[in-house]
């Protein structure tokens, strides 16, 4: 009898080391402020981004993932719970401690057998939880010579580039992981949060490129005024000296301090030589804004290399050690981002550039390569479909979905969302960006600003795709009633009662 249940207890074990073998590994690349346009998958013809377009190519390319709150740490919150920002209490980028004692899919990934592990920017005001393995920025971090915060709770500061440190660590913990269980690690990347600053090899990689105006760079607002009373403008907002580096004194300003002799040398001779072209110039008015549009292309663009470049090295190194066949690979941001688009950088406005965000997926043997998603995905639905991958049902509060269907073949079949809600908080500072709410559908979007104006826009993204041309009017059309409508019943369904008391109004 002893025996007999030996050999089965011996037999379970093994049943479930098989199993869990065969559940993917999951690895989550989520980078910050990298945004869909500037990269090759999604048809910029500029951007250098060959292994994050090796993702889409061997996978699946999202054409219309959406965030809920365009901002860095509501998203990341967004993330690790499911829920909308008013669900999860993170709804700005202040002092708020993000609740950990949430649900957090994370841990419900631990409780069902992986090991799991966060790498890099959190920026949530409170530790990790939920993981195994962690080592993160204490807030924005650092370019260069960052610190990170371990599991020891010190500080502790690293000579490198960022980009390059946080893959390091997170390939470090890959390797000496147990390897009788499947594992989770999200690799979150500083990269390319303002004031987007190049590794020292790609400083100038992108001198010899004359970056085109986005059609509504000299965008009027006409008709929107939250539009024209933002303060996130290339001409007024962004600075010469603390964004484009013109003038700057790398010896002793806030962040360039903490440089070595070699690291300052480097940079101080590049930016020295484009601070004298600039004063040899002597701009003003949209020659000056369309230069400091081009040196933030530049640099921009230039912090997505070494991006892109340490994608690459997860991509090898998953190869090389023969984990990729089992491993879903997934490139994400935290939002979209402004690339001039109605002369602005930056994010928070529900207006396409800064609600879509760029994720790319693969998945061999499950996911065919070259697949395209067009239906509405939001980041609600991110945490639900990781869990689903590992074979983990999601708990009722999270209120997304898991778009793995959707990832399969035959994905016009499956019933699916017919709308996003957004609802966006954080006002005056930093960008004087009012509140709002609304909705996205397929081709309509419906919004409504409140919180120091009071005022509703309505665009068909099928005939102003840039959304110039506020249609709103008295709303009394057929189709705004409808949206009207739906936008309610979307308000109720997520349960939040701020957008609900104000549609009452």
């Amino acid at each position: 009898m002893k025996n007999t249940v030996l050999l089965l207890g011996a037999f379970f074990l093994f049943s479930w080391r098989i199993a869990a073998q065969d559940r993917p590994n999951i690895v989550l690349i989520f980078s910050d402020d990298h945004t869909y346009q500037a990269i090759g998958a999604y048809g910029n013809q500029l951007a250098r981004t060959p292994n994050i377009d090796r993702i889409a190519r061997e996978g699946a390319l999202l054409r219309n993932n959406l965030v809920t709150n365009s901002i860095c740490g509501p998203s990341r919150a967004t993330l690790l719970t499911g829920k909308y920002s008013h669900k999860n209490g993170y709804k700005r980028n202040d002092r708020t401690l993000f609740n950990v004692d949430q649900f957090l899919f994370p841990r419900a990934l631990q409780d069902n057998g992986y090991q799991t592990a966060y790498v890099g920017k959190l920026h949530l005001n409170s530790l990790p939880q939920g993981f195994d393995y962690w080592n993160i920025l204490p807030g924005q971090g650092y370019y260069y010579n960052p610190d990170f915060i371990g599991q020891s709770k010190d500080t502790v500061r690293q000579e490198g580039y960022v980009t390059d440190l946080i893959t390091r660590f997170s390939l470090d913990w890959i390797d000496k992981r147990d390897t009788s269980k499947p594992f989770f690690i999200t690799i979150g990347q500083k990269a390319t949060h303002r004031s987007w600053e190049p590794a020292l090899e790609d400083l100038g990689a992108y001198d010899d490129v004359n970056f085109p105006l986005p059609a509504s760079f000299y965008d009027d607002y006409k008709g929107r005024e939250a539009a024209a009373r933002q303060d996130m403008s290339i001409a007024s907002t962004l600075r010469l000296k603390e964004d484009l580096k013109i003038g700057i004194d790398f010896d002793n300003a806030f962040g360039y301090r903490r440089l070595t002799p070699g690291q300052r040398a480097k940079i101080k001779s590049y930016y020295e030589k484009v601070a004298e072209d600039f004063k040899s110039r002597n701009l003003s008015g949209k020659a000056l804004t369309e230069w400091k549009f081009q040196r933030y292309m530049k640099d921009y663009f230039a912090t997505a290399n070494s991006l892109d470049r340490n994608i690459g090295r997860v991509l090898d190194y998953l190869k090389e050690k023969g984990l990729d066949k089992n491993t879903v690979v997934i490139y994400a941001s935290d939002q979209g981002f402004y690339l001039g688009e109605h002369g602005w950088f930056d994010k928070r406005f529900i207006y396409e550039e800064s609600l879509k965000t760029p994720f790319v997926i693969k998945y061999p043997g499950v996911i065919q390569p070259g697949t395209t998603v067009d239906q509405l995905v939001a980041n609600i639905d991110w945490a639900p479909t990781l869990l689903d991958l590992a074979g983990v049902k999601a708990p009722s509060e999270v209120q997304g979905q898991s778009f793995l269907p959707l990832l399969k073949k035959n994905s016009k079949e499956v019933k699916w969302r017919d709308a996003v809600y957004y609802h966006y908080y954080e006002f005056p500072e930093p960008h004087h960006v009012y509140p709002h709410f609304g909705m996205r559908t397929e081709r309509y979007k419906l919004v409504r600003f409140y919180g120091g104006i009071d005022n509703w826009e309505f665009y068909d993204l099928r005939n102003d795709p840039g959304e110039l041309k506020n249609l709103y009017g008295d709303g009394s059309s057929k189709t705004i009633r409808a949206l009207r409508a739906r936008l309610k019943a979307l308000a109720e369904s997520y349960e939040d009662d701020e957008a609900l008391a104000l549609l009452k109004e």
